[in-house]
């Protein structure tokens, strides 16, 4: 199932949670007096509720939307004031009206389908769990000090139209993305020409412009999340339930970037940064952008290979139908071996032939003849024979990195280009349903 919300991503969001929930978080100001009394499990008695907002005619009280205000609260660490208080009943808001357009979907389609796609109680629980583990309790700890607050189940709720979202994005469209290895070579290559310019590690938050109600808006908003971080709010956390980028599932964690990656206003903001350092709000064309620059690095001048290879013992002076044997006999198992997985274990079925892993080496300490294989192959490949004075040998270019990077995988970018898809197909499916929904909101 995709996992928009990774482990680390959760356990982020519940230790924020359990920090403001053992301190009580007192708000800054003085607020109505429904808001600043405790949480409760159902509006008591003779209380009115309103409609907050109507969505295709379900109703969204003002009852939910205090307490998802409550629970974006704990969730984040964001302390409550005046001047931060409309942005949180905002996000709040928004995020209660696409729960319901997701689920009003989701509905139509177990409908016209026969088949279940909503999270159940247990599925629920399970989320729960994970939750509770990542802060060291035990979830009947964790369901009560949650209880306690009165935010157990709006965050049920939240778990439960994410979870099923998630399933039914990954089940329609998973099976159906195709991630070609000209894609895949394609980022490797531009990473690989990357490695001599510096690289940051960010993490970021993306605040979308015409999601909020505009620049300024989106500027405001902004401005007080930097100060709330400024003041302790997590992060991570406060990428999860405010920031409109992708990698808002994972805390906002954008990896490694370089030139090219990001919007050129956040990129001269980064070159002015130092590790450990929170930017300003940093305006872009359709929106706001805090970044945390986690690292930094500069280029590196070398590229590091890792290599297997095969070979067949030939004597230097070997005579010219020895070497051609040994030539033949490496190009029909060449024919056999599909990559660096199974090399070893299909050469060694061959009586004469020794295989084996050379381990990491910068290109230009390799052999001559080794050289020329490792610059040019892609990382998979498996070379023609190669003749040098020990012998015959074929080599396969197991991984390629940036000297003091990261190791480049193959693995890695087709995971990451097929999760960036599905995210876009994600964003696209809310945005339809938005265009398409009568929303009022009061």
């Amino acid at each position: 199932m995709l996992s928009a919300r990774s482990v680390r991503g959760r356990a982020a969001c519940g230790a924020a949670l359990v920090a403001f929930l053992a301190i009580g978080a007192a708000p800054s100001v003085t607020l109505a007096q429904e808001e600043a009394a405790p949480a409760r499990a159902a509006p008591p008695a003779g209380l009115s509720e309103y409609a907050a907002a109507v969505v295709n005619d379900e109703i969204i009280t003002t009852y939910d939307l205090a307490q998802r205000m409550r629970l974006l609260i704990a969730t984040t660490g964001v302390q409550p004031s005046e001047q931060n208080l409309p942005q949180i009943q905002q996000e709040a808001l928004i995020s209660l009206v696409d729960e319901t357009l997701q689920l009003q979907e989701l509905r139509r389609v177990e409908r016209e389908q026969k088949f279940s796609i909503i999270a159940s109680d247990e599925d629920v629980d399970e989320e729960l769990a994970e939750l509770a583990s990542g802060n060291e309790m035990t979830p009947e700890q964790f369901a009560a000090t949650l209880r306690n607050q009165g935010v157990l189940d709006s965050l049920r709720e939240q778990l439960r139209a994410q979870a099923s979202w998630q399933r039914w994005i990954q089940g329609r469209y998973g099976s159906r993305l195709r991630i070609g290895e000209d894609q895949v070579s394609a980022v490797l290559e531009q990473q690989l020409a990357q490695a001599s310019k510096p690289q940051f590690q960010v993490s970021e938050v993306f605040i979308d412009s015409a999601r909020v109600g505009g620049m300024d808006v989106a500027l405001r908003g902004a401005e007080q999340l930097v100060g709330q971080m400024q003041q302790g709010a997590p992060f991570q956390a406060v990428a999860r339930q405010f920031s409109a980028a992708p990698t808002a599932a994972s805390g906002g964690d954008a990896g490694w970037v370089g030139p090219g990656e990001m919007p050129r206003e956040v990129e001269q903001a980064l070159e002015q940064m130092r590790p450990g350092q929170l930017s300003r709000p940093i305006p872009v064309s359709d929106g706001v952008y805090i970044v945390y620059l986690r690292d930094k690095r500069s280029g590196a001048g070398a590229t590091v290979v890792n290599l297997k290879q095969a070979a067949i013992g030939v004597p230097a002076d070997a005579s010219a139908t020895q070497v051609d044997a040994a030539r033949q006999r490496l190009m029909a198992l060449r024919a056999r071996i599909t990559g660096c997985e199974d090399l070893e274990a299909v050469a060694g079925q061959e009586t004469g032939v020794i295989a084996g892993d050379l381990g990491e080496a910068e290109i230009s300490d390799l052999a001559p003849a080794f050289r020329s294989a490792a610059e040019t192959l892609e990382v998979g490949a498996l070379s023609e024979p190669i003749r040098t004075e020990a012998g015959m040998h074929i080599v396969a270019v197991c991984g390629k990195r940036a000297s003091g990077g990261p190791e480049l995988s193959p693995q890695m970018v087709e995971r990451r280009l097929f999760f960036e898809q599905l995210g876009l197909i994600a964003r696209r499916y809310m945005r339809d349903l938005r265009n398409a929904a009568t929303i009022e909101t009061r």
